[in-house]
């Protein structure tokens, strides 16, 4: 690989990475979903024992039922309102970010967000339909609690405060000093509201979805955008930045979005409408050992090395590796700013994406059921459960797998070659 070339590459890339790492609305918009991801995980996990395969025909339809019914709330309180999390998890960092009352910062991004939602359910008022809390509402979620926050933290600075005598408690006097900036922040939104109702979109909901989320969402359900995310991811991981954390920052809210479209589908029993989701890329490409999928690179070393420093990698990788933790593998083969590794790195996963996909389209293996498995998931297991407990998400992991070991095994062969070659002549030197 021309160094000259690698130079350049790092040059355009390292800048961008440290502006997105660094930029306060991706950091707070990665820390919100950080949030949620505990409750997520809880419903998703509850999701997943309630359509565990052969329960009905062991204790009987009617049973299999109320078994269903009585863990429904699990999921229905976390992943069915989802969106509230992040909406919360924004405002709080937003404004923590900024030396201010954070708690107070996630309560005016909620409070924002539920002005602007249609309270009205077919013919009933005064309901909030969950839909409007879930997946889907996550890009208004995300752009009111942005702009709540900022908007707060504004009038905080502008010293629009009610300062209480000494002797009040704090928490009394903390409470009356957020009272003028919530209020002047939830008035805007309510006028924002009232603005709308005049408009041909009725609701700022009607007008994010049609303006921005419907076109983003079809963007980023596509494989091409998909391949891209997936290549970006590995381009940064390779100059030692977190790549998930990069892209994911920006996608996250595509992603989740699609997830929710399958949640609902499998819920009700219907046809899944999307292959890339959130569980798309976590289960079938990162959760194959890490970013990279390096648990099959771990398999080849174990398989071809003759060298004691592949080896040794191998063996103090392969224990995390199983839960797809993976930097013992990446800083250590190394994979970071390594010529030869730079091939395999940047095609496999790339390679594997569209095998999923298409996989996927012509019905061979299931699509994501939009539960949310735990990232640290061991492969296969996560494969199944990712699928509603479908078999054929295992197999599509181990072809995955397989795909990237084939892909790797020459690369590896050459640098256990130069690892060989380099201990022979230490031995001998010595």
């Amino acid at each position: 690989m021309n160094s000259r070339f690698m130079n350049q590459l790092e040059n355009v890339l390292m800048p961008i990475a440290d502006k997105l790492n660094n930029n306060r609305y991706l950091t707070a918009l990665r820390n919100g979903f950080l949030v949620a991801l505990p409750l997520i995980v809880f419903g998703s996990i509850f999701v997943v024992i309630a359509h565990l395969p052969f329960i009905d025909k062991l204790i009987g339809e009617e049973a299999y039922a109320t078994f269903q019914d009585a863990l429904g709330p699990a999921s229905a309180a976390t992943l069915s309102i989802m969106g509230l999390f992040v909406i919360l998890g924004i405002g709080y960092k937003m404004v923590e970010q900024r030396g201010g009352e954070s708690i107070y910062g996630a309560a005016v991004a909620l409070g924002a967000y539920l002005i602007l939602t249609p309270q009205v359910l077919g013919e009933t008022t005064g309901v909030i339909p969950t839909s409007a809390l879930s997946a889907q509402g996550l890009f208004l979620g995300i752009f009111t609690a942005f702009i709540a926050a900022e908007l707060y933290q504004f009038f905080v600075n502008k010293k629009l405060t009610i300062k209480m005598p000494e002797g009040v408690p704090s928490s009394v006097s903390r409470s009356f000093s957020s009272l003028i900036p919530i209020a002047f922040t939830l008035t805007i939104f309510l006028a924002v509201r009232i603005i709308f109702s005049y408009t041909s979109f009725e609701t700022v909901q009607n007008f994010i979805y049609t303006i921005i989320q419907e076109p983003l969402t079809a963007l980023g359900s596509g494989l091409p955008a998909t391949l891209i995310a997936i290549l970006l991811i590995q381009i940064f991981w390779f100059f030692g930045l977190h790549g998930q954390i990069i892209i994911n920052s920006v996608l996250d809210p595509i992603w989740f979005s699609l997830n929710d479209q399958n949640f609902q589908a499998f819920q009700a029993g219907q046809e899944l409408p999307n292959i890339v989701t959130k569980q798309f890329v976590d289960t079938f490409i990162v959760g194959i050992g890490g970013s990279g999928m390096t648990l099959a690179v771990l398999l080849a070393i174990f398989v071809i090395a003759k060298s004691r420093q592949m080896r040794e990698i191998g063996k103090l990788s392969i224990g995390s590796g199983i839960f797809n933790v993976n930097e013992p593998v990446i800083f250590g083969l190394p994979i970071i700013m390594n010529p030869l590794a730079i091939i395999p790195w940047l095609l496999a996963p790339v390679v594997v994406g569209a095998v999923t996909y298409f996989a996927m389209a012509i019905g061979f293996a299931p699509k994501p059921a939009g539960v949310i498995v735990p990232w640290t998931t061991p492969a296969l297991l996560s494969g199944y459960l990712a699928t509603g407990n479908n078999i054929m998400g295992s197999v599509m992991q181990l072809i995955n797998m397989a795909i990237v070991f084939t892909i790797w095994l020459p690369f590896l062969k050459i640098m256990d070659k130069q690892y060989y070659e380099s201990e022979r002549t230490a031995k001998k030197a010595s």
